[in-house]
């Protein structure tokens, strides 16, 4: 008799735990990512930064292409050192090429990390405050396998953001 008066008075000490709603929400933070105002202008300022870098690439790939087809074209009627000339120019393009490419790569995917991660704090930044404002005691990103669209929040959390982009 005393476990059932036990189970009983645990029981209602407990229920007021039990009635308190939790109000959970999900946020789909790739589509935010994509989605984004603030990715677009990133995207396009990456573009404006590195297109005159890009520019340079393509016309020493054109030069190396052109000495290659001269090459090619008169190494048959090219003396000896002529030849051997135009080769070792080929070879000292290849590899000034090659490098280029490399430091272009590089400085490339370090600007993009850093706008990324500067996307990435806002995206984080926008979610706190809407967890805050809106009473959530828990939102979940990445890991989810399914949520209904009662609790997906994704388009507020992409309201905010272009909100903050205007």
């Amino acid at each position: 008799m005393l476990k059932y008066v036990f189970a009983a008075v645990v029981l209602l000490l407990c229920q007021p735990v039990w009635a308190e709603e939790i109000k959970i929400g999900f946020v789909n933070v790739a589509r935010v990512l994509q989605q984004a105002p603030q990715a677009e202008k990133a995207k396009k300022r990456l573009e404006r930064e590195f297109a005159p870098r890009d520019k340079r690439l393509v016309a020493m790939q054109k030069e190396l292409q052109k000495l290659e087809e001269k090459l090619a074209r008169d190494a048959a009627v090219m003396s000896d050192s002529e030849r051997r000339k135009l080769e070792r120019e080929i070879l000292a393009k290849q590899r000034e090429l090659k490098r280029a490419r490399e430091e272009f790569r590089e400085d490339f995917n370090l600007r993009r990390n850093e706008e990324l991660g500067k996307l990435q704090r806002q995206v984080f930044e926008a979610i706190k405050s809407l967890a805050k404002e809106e009473s959530y005691d828990l939102l979940l990103t990445d890991g989810v396998v399914y949520a209904s669209d009662k609790v997906d929040v994704t388009a507020k959390i992409l309201k905010r953001l272009q909100d903050l982009a205007k």
